[in-house]
């Protein structure tokens, strides 16, 4: 069993390269949306360790609540990942494929992989998009990008670094390129 991390700093194009690889016929399990679906009030734990908090809407988790909460206080990030990370972790463990994570490092489960993956885009590049794909200001999104480990310090860490500062083309060659090395 082979299981390979895909990574990327937020808004490095992590998604765009997991379509890539799902088009070309690749398992990819990505691990955000697997903590989409564990942000549910059915969650105790979860719902225990938030229920002081304005982050229900309509009776559920919302993401861009929470979001705001745990970007602003680092005690309450590591909570929920406290909460979270294991329950994803277990989901890893029984796949067998491409996993997107992009907190891999942040969360200390690079054990779980025999090979990793970085998609790479200059900072400035993930700050524009984040913006207009967020609708973020600057201020907030500059706020997420810190809250992650810089992509420097990842890059040694890899097996392989997929540069993504061009186009959707530029993109899919280097994906090719890698599953002709890889």
């Amino acid at each position: 069993m082979t299981r390979t991390a895909l990574i990327g700093n937020i808004a490095s194009g992590k998604s765009a390269v997991s379509k890539i690889l799902q088009e070309k016929g690749y398992k990819v399990l990505d691990t955000d949306e697997v903590s989409h679906k564990l942000l549910t009030v059915n969650n105790k734990e979860l719902y225990e360790a938030f229920k002081d908090y304005d982050v229900l809407e309509n009776g559920e988790f919302s993401r861009t609540k929470l979001g705001k909460i745990i970007f602003d206080d680092e005690v309450l990030r590591k909570k929920l990942e406290t909460i979270l990370h294991p329950k994803i972790a277990e989901k890893i463990e029984k796949f067998d494929g491409i996993v997107a994570i992009p907190l891999l490092f942040e969360a200390k489960m690079e054990y779980l992989f025999d090979k990793i993956i970085m998609v790479y885009t200059d900072d400035e590049i993930r700050l524009k998009r984040l913006i207009k794909r967020n609708n973020f200001t600057v201020e907030d999104a500059k706020k997420r990008i810190n809250s992650q480990m810089t992509q420097e310090e990842k890059i040694p860490l890899c097996d392989y670094v997929i540069n993504n500062n061009g186009t959707i083309e530029e993109l899919k060659k280097q994906v090719d390129l890698f599953f002709k090395q890889g």
